[in-house]
């Protein structure tokens, strides 16, 4: 389709693009008009790293945090919480704010819904962690007319688009292993498609 582009990891990218502004209106759009489902998101997610990895891990730093909830939600049970987000939302004094997403090792770096938003995405290599979590909107790429009309593929803010084979090729490439992919959050956030809607995957980085 005009304006994307398939890469060779087979991850499909938008080529010109206007940038998006992510401060504290767009929080509010995209995430405090979902009431309880955002915290029952929160413990979703939470349960899943826990059971894919095995334990409850020392730390743990949201990259694109958004509105706060799953670190809320974590940090009570998880003893090192820290948040990354451009947009500069504040959050509780349990949370530690970083600016910078190398300078330390954690136990598991996640982004929920973040990583597609990013303009350069080869920067993976360059954490410091143990494993990684990642949840993007599920690109099936059916045919241009689906895509065109597919209701995650935001221009100007979805920047990359992802199915289960593209991310585990392009993550695997920056120095990590798969160890369990799933459609989970579709139990929360359902639609009247056949098809599955959100991937989350969990990875472990190679020593």
């Amino acid at each position: 389709m005009e304006n994307y582009k398939k890469n060779h990891h087979g991850v499909i990218q938008q080529i010109e693009y206007t940038k998006t502004v992510y401060d504290q209106k767009y929080v509010d759009v995209r995430y405090n008009n979902y009431g309880e489902l955002t915290n029952y998101m929160s413990h979703l997610r939470l349960g899943y790293i826990i059971g894919s990895i095995g334990e409850i891990p020392n730390s743990i730093l949201d990259v694109g945090y958004g509105n706060g909830s799953f670190l809320e939600t974590s940090s009570s049970i998880i003893p090192n919480c820290f948040g990354y987000d451009v947009s500069g939302v504040k959050l509780s004094d349990k949370i530690k704010i970083v600016d910078n997403l190398f300078s330390q090792h954690y136990k598991v770096i996640t982004f929920f819904d973040s990583l597609e938003h990013c303009e350069d995405i080869c920067f993976l290599e360059k954490l410091n962690c143990d494993y990684l979590c990642i949840s993007v909107p599920w690109c099936h790429n059916f045919s241009d007319e689906w895509f065109r009309s597919w209701k995650h593929r935001r221009p100007n803010e979805h920047l990359h688009h992802f199915d289960h084979q593209s991310l585990k090729n392009f993550v695997e490439s920056q120095g990590f292993v798969i160890i369990n992919s799933t459609n989970i959050e579709d139990t929360i956030r359902k639609t009247n498609h056949p098809y599955q809607n959100i991937l989350t995957s969990i990875f472990k980085k190679i020593k």
